[in-house]
């Protein structure tokens, strides 16, 4: 993650930071409001796990090794209530999922041949966390990355899930690479909302190329109706936005794509 000068400075001058946002800094201890992590008294330097996943159609393996002795590791954080999260889009990312591997082992239940990009959303102990991506194809699929992936257009229509209808506003209405984006969700009907695997909302941010991925979660949520995410956009073009919700026991998943253009 970027931070500007003054952003870094402002980390630097404060005793305790979130691991899993270090934007969420405090002068004391206590915990993360975005993701309920305890806030560390320490400056988090990023460390890279390497991570290798085998893929024998149904079966994935994860497998993460520490930098430092090579060796496999086993003990994780509790992250929002699972040792990992495991995120799958289809190259034309017309299809989203949202699993936890246990023992980093899964049966990958894909809808069909093709190419998928996945990541590993993990935080081994006494480390960093970790976001590692990977591409993975079907056995006996074809065609080449470029000619499967998806041509997005806008779409910021309100949507419907499992029993909420979910609504989206931008400030910038026109976000711009690089910059922050708030982006404003609205429930209906607004009552029963209940956190989803230790959060209010899980989201899931993907350039319409796959490049670039991103986790996040509500800035501002509090079980009520409306829920704001802080969001950069990282380059100009298209992103398919997935975000999570659940009302009274149902998990709502919907879709929107974003537009994102240079500031002319």
């Amino acid at each position: 993650m970027a931070f500007s000068t003054l952003v870094l400075l402002t980390l630097l001058a404060q005793d305790f930071i979130c691991p899993m946002d270090p934007d969420v800094h405090a002068k004391g201890p206590g915990k993360c409001p975005r993701c309920g992590m305890k806030l560390e008294a320490r400056i988090i330097s990023p460390v890279e796990y390497p991570t290798t996943f085998t893929f024998q159609a149904p079966h994935l393996s994860i497998e993460v090794k520490d930098p430092k002795t090579g060796k496999t590791v086993h003990d994780f954080e509790l992250v929002h209530e699972k040792l990992m999260h495991l995120f799958v889009v289809s190259s034309d990312l017309s299809f989203f999922a949202h699993v936890h591997p246990v023992d980093g082992k899964l049966d990958l239940d894909l809808p069909k041949p093709g190419t998928y990009k996945i990541a590993a959303d993990f935080y081994p102990k006494g480390g960093m966390p970790q976001f590692a991506e990977h591409f993975l194809t079907t056995p006996g699929y074809g065609k080449s990355l470029t000619e499967s992936l998806a041509q997005l257009a806008p779409d910021l229509t309100a949507k419907t899930g499992e029993n909420l209808k979910v609504s989206l506003t931008m400030e910038p209405a026109e976000p711009i690479p690089g910059k922050k984006t708030l982006l404003f969700f609205k429930l209906e009907p607004g009552d029963g909302i209940e956190q989803y695997i230790g959060a209010w909302a899980h989201g899931l941010i993907v350039s319409e190329d796959l490049i670039d991925m991103m986790h996040t979660h509500p800035t501002y949520a509090d079980g009520g109706p409306e829920m704001q995410f802080d969001v950069y956009f990282p380059r100009a073009g298209m992103y398919k936005i997935w975000v999570q919700f659940q009302r009274l026991g149902k998990v709502n998943t919907v879709s929107f794509v974003v537009p994102v253009k240079e500031l002319r």
